[in-house]
């Protein structure tokens, strides 16, 4: 088996030239450097490993996986299977996608047809060659077999070379980390692959209805001007926001269902609106509609305070604390579809760059703080997803939440929020 240094005749190139984008290519510079192939191929059995796949017929036949063979004169006949950790990706192109598996994947599929050398991150100090063809990978392919199962506690993880840390970019990055840490993908990464390809227009057929550009505009739009969330969460908060000012502090959550119900029987009588344009007459509302809206109302403040309630015990929110708006549910998340769009090769990287920057503007003038912005997102995701079982919905976006108020390397603690 050839491991180690470059084939004889391709030097590797000098140490200054190369710096590792990421915790996952130290560990195998590292490994790699002590001729420690064992810690080697754990490092990649722990990681998600991509390939180049044809993108016409991906789209067509989106279950199957069709890889595209590189081409190495280091390399007897020159072909070879191009592998590569996450960072090491190249910038996202229209017509250039990727695909990943783990690293025993590889050994399984391979046919005799096939490039007698899988390459990790070619042309890299942490590059290592692996013959492909059994029963040289039975001993590699026998690491990912073998692999511990990964611990599932959220993780920040941090791109030091290729991903922005400061600026504006990286400001807007921000505001999509929570998902980022739920998820497992690094925060700063702005040329995103994310799961690759096929799973990112899956992901986005499945989850959002999306399998066009045109689709994927729309949404990134709707969720831009914070429209895509419920209109009833920002009326039953706001009128929390109202009513406390009229009474200089917390009002409880009985005056607040009475006011809100005062509030809907006042609108629902029906008025006369005299405009440029002429009169503009609405007709008074049924009662039983009226009374089914009240309850609805009251129902969902209940649930907001009771959500608000466990937040505190949990810590997310200060004991005289509470959620100022949900808005950031959406704007949260538009950070992140823009780059699922990129991945999904909906968008370009300039679209995607331009819809994250705009996405943190409008959260920094809506919130005063990381911690603000966090607790509404966490209500929003919550009020969305579920129906107060206070499960995993709840829990795992919580978990996030403590690890980017805490952790050194956090965005959150790095960044200033406006």
């Amino acid at each position: 088996m050839s491991f180690g240094p470059s084939p004889r005749g391709f030097p590797s190139p000098a140490p200054s030239a190369w710096a590792p984008p990421s915790q996952i290519e130290q560990a195998l510079l590292e490994a790699k450097l002590r001729e420690d192939w064992a810690a080697y191929f754990g490092t990649l059995a722990q990681s998600r490993l991509f390939f180049e796949i044809r993108k016409e017929r991906a789209d067509a036949t989106p279950s199957a996986t069709y890889a595209v063979f590189g081409y190495d004169p280091r390399v007897a006949g020159g072909r070879i299977w191009a592998v590569y950790t996450e960072s090491m990706l190249p910038a996202p192109e229209p017509h250039r996608v990727f695909d990943w598996n783990h690293l025993e994947w590889f050994a399984k599929v391979w046919q005799p047809t096939d490039p007698p050398v899988i390459v990790i991150n070619p042309g890299s100090l942490c590059e290592a060659s692996l013959p492909s063809a059994p029963p040289h990978s039975t001993a590699w392919a026998r690491h990912g077999q073998q692999a511990p199962v990964q611990d599932q506690s959220p993780r920040l993880r941090t791109l030091l070379v290729g991903g922005p840390l400061h600026g504006a970019v990286a400001h807007g990055l921000a505001y999509g980390a929570l998902l980022c840490v739920n998820n497992d993908f690094f925060w700063n990464c702005m040329a995103w692959h994310g799961s690759g390809y096929p799973r990112e227009r899956r992901q986005l057929r499945e989850w959002w209805g999306i399998t066009s550009r045109e689709e994927w505009l729309s949404a990134l739009g709707c969720l831009l001007a914070a429209e895509s969330s419920s209109p009833v969460w920002d009326f039953a908060l706001g009128l929390r926001r109202t009513v406390a000012r009229e009474f200089g502090g917390h009002v409880d959550v009985e005056h607040r269902k009475q006011a809100m119900a005062d509030v809907i029987n006042a609108n629902s009588k029906g008025s006369v609106v005299v405009t440029a344009d002429g009169v503009t007459k609405t007709e008074p509302r049924p009662g039983s509609e009226v009374e089914a809206r009240i309850e609805g109302v009251q129902r969902l403040i209940g649930r907001i305070t009771r959500y608000e309630a466990r937040m505190r015990a949990d810590g997310v929110l200060g004991e005289n604390q509470y959620v100022s708006s949900v808005e950031t549910w959406d704007l949260g998340r538009a950070s992140n579809m823009a780059r699922w769009g990129l991945g999904a090769r909906f968008g370009t990287l300039q679209e995607s760059e331009s819809a994250i920057i705009q996405a943190g503007r409008a959260a920094a003038l809506a919130y005063t703080s990381w911690q603000d912005f966090s607790t509404g997102f966490i209500l929003g995701r919550a009020l969305h997803f579920d129906e107060e079982e206070f499960g995993s919905w709840y829990q795992d976006v919580v978990a996030a939440h403590r690890v980017l108020m805490s952790e050194p390397g956090s965005p959150w603690l790095n960044i200033p929020f406006r």
